[in-house]
């Protein structure tokens, strides 16, 4: 079985034209084992062990007596071990600790400050390395674009030239990962033999090292080899980590509060154009620049196509029915407006889709429903695309929301009107009420409970007035 890595290596190969019976002897594996991989017969990593694991119980035990004690020798954790049941040999003891990784680094017996430093050489067109930079506290217009509260900067550097590019993105998330991996790899110019990354979760496995089964596939497309580098040893990547450096400090730092995304994009990519490519670089023939060194490396074409992930982010509608995405608008129904959507592109296409998050058209079903695809404008065109049904619904939708009315002034007469003046005269007469009760039909029944219809019923009149003079005679004690 061909691990992971063993499989990139083999399909990375095959692309620089080596043969079969090479590859496996490089490899120091079967013909047949190398084919089926190639071939996509056999999947990578796929192949488990039908036997239980015997000596998980015995791991557990070890992995916590290390984290007490990193420092135990191997022959007390032996003695103690044997006791419990172990009854294998020392040497497959010992293997089993180093295979398994259970004895931690301890980082302050080993610290990076002090250690002596190899020379590391770069051969031209070997590597690529990789780093994430986060950029806190992005401007004002990127968070109403939900960037949150820390932009992301992608940053490849050629390890023979020095010669570096970066692309912003809103999160470290895997498809963002390949979107800024594609275009930082075009503006280098070629792709290299090997791209090197840190412990980034997205491509390597934190806990086994090796590389990740959803990584796996980009790296064939690419045709190059993942290498990863050794926990804590930061200076093993240390020309993009310096790249890292002046990205903060000449490109962040003085970025304007004002400044889109688009517009940050561009200053990046023509700093590293104008400022990062004239560096000089001491090489065998004297002091070149680094985009002189750069042009000699004998990198490989880029795929016609990026490696087909979805992009996919979240962005809010304006009033006008309208999407941002990269610098351009999109137009959506007009029952839209105000909600949230999806914006979701592949890689590689030549349109995008605008979806529902759900629940936000009454009546319609909360399940994402794709409501609008457009073709994609070059990113910071500033140029409104919209779709001749949209904007149709729109102006019907903004026709039937208007009114001719005129506004009202803030010191307009408006006096009381029929309504209001036969209430006022009905509270000023207050002791005279008529009860018509042909108009209701209705009259109480003899024992309170229900009301029943008298269509003989005239018209009833009370008269409290009488009442009153009645009681003229009776104001005085006899």
């Amino acid at each position: 079985m061909l691990t992971r890595e063993e499989d990139i290596d083999a399909h990375a190969l095959r692309r620089r034209g080596w043969t079969i019976s090479a590859i496996a002897r490089h490899l120091d594996r079967d013909r047949k084992t190398v084919r089926a991989y190639l071939s996509g017969d056999r999947t990578p990593g796929v192949r488990a062990s039908s036997a239980p694991d015997w000596f998980a119980p015995f791991a557990i035990y070890l992995t916590a007596r290390l984290a007490e004690d990193p420092h135990v020798w191997a022959t007390t954790l032996f003695d103690e071990i044997t006791e419990l049941g172990f009854d294998r040999s020392y040497p497959t003891f010992t293997r089993l600790i180093r295979t398994r990784a259970l004895r931690p680094a301890c980082e302050p017996c080993h610290p990076a400050k002090g250690r002596p430093m190899a020379v590391i050489d770069h051969p031209a067109g070997d590597e690529t390395q990789w780093d994430w930079v986060e950029l806190p506290d992005p401007p004002a217009p990127w968070r109403q674009l939900g960037w949150g509260k820390s932009a992301y900067l992608l940053v490849g550097a050629l390890s023979h030239s020095s010669r570096w590019r970066g692309v912003l993105a809103p999160s470290m998330e895997q498809p963002h990962l390949i979107d800024a991996l594609d275009r930082v790899t075009r503006a280098l110019g070629g792709v290299s033999r090997d791209w090197r990354f840190d412990r980034m979760a997205t491509v390597i496995n934190p806990e086994t090292g090796r590389v990740q089964a959803s990584f796996a596939a980009v790296a064939k497309h690419y045709g190059v080899r993942v290498v990863a580098c050794p926990p804590r040893r930061g200076n093993r990547k240390g020309v993009v980590e310096k790249a890292n450096h002046v990205a903060a400090q000449r490109f962040w730092r003085t970025l304007a509060d004002d400044a889109t995304v688009e517009q940050a994009q561009r200053l990046l990519d023509t700093w590293c154009a104008t400022r990062g490519d004239v560096r000089l670089r001491a090489t065998a023939d004297g002091k070149m620049t680094v985009a002189t060194v750069a042009a000699a490396e004998p990198l490989r074409a880029v795929p016609a196509s990026p490696f087909p992930a979805t992009l996919s982010v979240e962005r809010g509608v304006s009033a006008q029915a309208l999407v941002s995405y990269r610098g351009n608008f999109y137009s959506v129904p007009p029952e839209l407006a105000g909600a949230d959507v999806t914006v979701s592109v592949r890689l590689g296409a030549l349109h995008l889709d605008i979806a529902t998050t759900g629940g936000h058209i009454p009546g319609r079903s909360p399940i994402p429903v794709v409501v609008a695809r457009h073709a994609i404008a070059p990113d910071g065109a500033g140029v409104m695309v919209r779709d001749h049904g949209h904007v149709l619904a729109l102006e019907q939708a903004a026709m039937a929301a208007a009114t001719s009315a005129t506004p009202h002034r803030r010191k307009q007469r408006i006096p009381p009107g029929p309504a209001a003046r036969a209430a006022a005269e009905a509270l000023r007469h207050p002791v005279t009420c008529t009860v018509t009760a042909l108009e209701t039909g209705l009259v109480p029944s003899l024992d309170g409970s229900a009301a029943v219809a008298d269509t003989d019923t005239k018209e009833v009149v009370i008269d409290l007035a009488r009442y009153a003079a009645a009681a003229q005679g009776r104001n005085t004690l006899t």
